[in-house]
């Protein structure tokens, strides 16, 4: 059978960077080609990175993308790169689709296109548009209406883009009708805990329906709210794994492939789902035998721990680097989500560029303010302590206020030093709440909200606990010293703005709490079900109320990284005037 040498570059993109973004694809382009790459292959949307939002609705920035990717072309082939067919995806616009009411306005179309030789010899746009969770493609783009086979060195290989592979149809059946070879699926599949599984079992599956081998290149680092973690697979025909990219960072899979030739009677016209055979022929001719690279790498999983923890680091230093910033700001309390966030930013951007602020009051217990300076010392951050209370009592004297009033002042008050820090000095503050706290409106706005970025938005408390006992567990494996202090992990969580303060004063335990929520916001379950899923009635009811009217507080939040299937954010939109509340 014909050989094909593939090269799949799981990179990063900058949104709106097209400058930056053709740079690294002539990079790995020619990287790719050192490799004796037949075919190098990008990720959805590379060339603008992803996801472009309401620039997809601006002319300019299409006609930007349109342009950019004809001088890429001929970029490459002015490099001696144009032999090398390359698969970018990019920002385009339907030429043909004519104006109406519903369709956005340019029709602009999430599409892939082949670059051969300072041309663009095909193009084609996503079929099938994703509209649910942080997706909302049907607001952005027309579908497209081909099933695009480039014929290179022999080999029909047919292409897809992302949710092409995610839905039945369209794509993956027609690969078989027009007898394709190979099915490549282009992806910007953002991450999501456990969906490595997930995306390996539909790779399986697709690649059996399709009747050929399939390669599911992904790309990796952040964008805003979402991490990319790459783990991009290919797998023969019977649906076993030839290669498997690791997670979270940029590589360059190459491997060969012994593929079926191109059939000299493949069809042309419309096959299945009324998707028209558009049809390249590159070279028709197999290559000479040659001897092939030892076969694909095969990168280790990530445990579950390892896994959700990278992710949160690659958050953050995406949204870090691509915006600008070299450093991050942290209040410090000693207590766990502090020290989770802090021990996350210095694995993300590097402990000297770090800066921790310990605030302490009157209510901030010995052990809190020790265990905030021992956290400094065991990670390196630069620490500084600046007692709030000097400002506490001239508020108190000039407001008199008691109560909740008098414990958010304080809260307020930290928020009001570090971003006087944040201007001053310029660096980003980072929000230290949790997805447990966000769901019952447990924190303060203005205060403990504060922040550009929550690193941990996304993460209930128990998995914070969980993933603070796993990164001083790593640590400890590789001879190194625990970022976090074992104090800040046993001791009960505390906000510490009044005597004796403890969560659970005001909320369920942790586990029981956390196990409500994740039934009633990531699996939208009502109230009765989750009654009947054991939990006592009164807690459901007080729970589930304090979920829904926190909404307010939630819209303020900052982002942070996403890695559940539902965070909120654009996966989870409820109204803040919202008169309806569930009863059992």
């Amino acid at each position: 059978m014909p050989q094909l040498r593939l090269a799949l570059n799981q990179i990063d993109s900058r949104v709106g960077d097209l400058a930056h973004n053709a740079e690294s694809i002539v990079r790995w382009t020619r990287h790719s080609a050192g490799r004796g790459a037949h075919l190098a292959v990008f990720p959805e949307m590379v060339l603008t990175g992803y996801p472009v939002e309401d620039l997809a609705l601006r002319s300019s920035f299409v006609e930007a993308s349109r342009r950019t990717l004809r001088e890429l072309a001929a970029r490459l082939a002015g490099e001696g790169l144009g032999e090398l067919p390359v698969v970018v995806g990019y920002l385009d616009r339907c030429e043909s689709a004519q104006p109406k009411y519903g369709q956005p306005a340019g029709a602009p179309q999430n599409a892939g296109a082949v670059l051969h030789r300072g041309e663009v010899v095909l193009a084609f746009a996503k079929h099938h548009l994703p509209n649910y969770g942080v997706f909302d493609e049907f607001r952005y783009f027309v579908p497209g209406d081909t099933m695009p086979v480039l014929r290179v060195h022999g080999i029909d290989v047919a292409f897809a883009v992302c949710e092409d592979l995610w839905q039945d149809g369209g794509r993956v059946p027609a690969a078989r009708s027009a007898r394709a070879g190979l099915l490549v699926s282009i992806n910007a599949s953002p991450y999501e805990r456990d969906k490595d599984d997930t995306r390996l079992e539909l790779v399986r599956k697709r690649a059996q329906e399709a009747g050929c081998t399939t390669a599911y290149l992904a790309m990796t680092g952040g964008q805003d709210d979402l991490v990319f973690d790459g783990d991009s697979i290919v797998v023969d025909r019977d649906g076993e794994v030839v290669a498997r990219a690791p997670q979270f960072t940029e590589e360059c899979v190459v491997l060969d492939l012994e593929l079926p030739a191109a059939a000299p009677d493949a069809p042309d016209g419309v096959v299945d789902d009324g998707l028209r055979v558009d049809r390249v022929v590159l070279s028709s001719q197999p290559l000479p035998a040659y001897e092939p690279e030892p076969a694909g790498a095969h990168a280790p999983r990530l445990d579950d721990d390892e896994e959700v923890y990278s992710a949160l680091v690659a958050g953050l230093r995406a949204y870090v680097v691509k915006n600008g910033f070299r450093s991050v700001l942290v209040g410090l309390s000693g207590g766990i989500d502090s020290s989770l966030v802090a021990a996350i930013a210095c694995d993300a951007v590097g402990a000297r560029n770090v800066y921790g602020v310990s605030m302490p009051s009157r209510y901030s217990s010995a052990h809190s303010k020790d265990d905030a300076a021992e956290l400094a010392r065991r990670t390196g951050l630069n620490y500084r302590t600046v007692p709030i209370e000097p400002m506490f009592d001239a508020y108190m004297g000039a407001l008199g206020l008691t109560g909740l009033a008098e414990e958010n002042l304080q809260a307020r008050l930290r928020g009001t030093l570090l971003m006087a820090l944040s201007n001053q000095e310029g660096h980003l503050v980072l929000a230290p709440g949790n997805k447990s706290e966000l769901a019952v409106g447990y924190s303060t706005l203005y205060g403990d909200a504060v922040g550009a970025y929550g690193p941990i938005k996304d993460v209930y408390k128990t998995s914070v606990f969980r993933l603070a006992e796993w990164r001083n567990r790593v640590a400890r494996e590789r001879g190194q010293t625990p970022p976090i202090p074992e104090n800040s992990i046993t001791k009960p969580p505390s906000a510490e703005l009044r005597p004796g303060q403890v969560d659970t004063d005001s909320l369920p335990d942790y586990p029981v709490l956390d196990a409500i929520l994740e039934l009633y916001v990531d699996r939208d379950r009502g109230a009765d079900e989750i009654v009947a899923a054991g939990f006592d009635r009164e807690l459901v009811t007080r729970t589930l109320r304090m979920v829904d009217t926190a909404e307010y507080k939630r819209r303020q939040y900052p982002p942070g990284t996403k890695i559940s299937p539902k965070g909120f954010g654009k996966d989870r939109r409820l109204p803040i005037t919202n008169g309806w509340r569930e009863s059992v």
